[in-house]
This record gives structure tokens, C-alpha cells and sequence, in this order.
């Protein structure tokens, strides 16, 4: 019976790590698609402002 705090402690530990290190994962991820398509959408921009000219 002692084994058990230890075992549930350690599951614990487990599942919140694991779920703390997708949840950094997405947010890097979804800022990083971010700047892409902010960095896209200049690109398209100047291409846009150049052809009118």
C-alpha cells in the first residue's frame, strides 16, 4: 500500500509534463505559422505595389 501515493504521484507527474509539453509545442508552432504568413502576406504586398507601378 505504500506504493501506491508513489505510482499516482509519478502517473501525475507524467500526464502534466507530457500535456505542458504539447501545449509549448502549439503555441511555438502557431506562432511560427504566424510569422510565415505575415511574412507571405508582405511579400505578396510589395509584389501587388510593384506590378502597379
Amino acid at each position: 500500500m505504500d506504493w501506491v501515493p508513489i505510482v499516482f504521484i509519478v502517473f501525475k507527474v507524467a500526464v502534466f509534463g507530457t500535456g505542458m509539453f504539447f501545449a509549448i509545442k502549439w503555441h511555438y508552432d502557431q506562432g511560427k505559422k504566424a510569422k510565415e504568413e505575415a511574412s507571405e502576406r508582405k511579400i505578396l504586398t510589395e509584389r501587388a505595389l510593384d506590378a502597379s507601378e
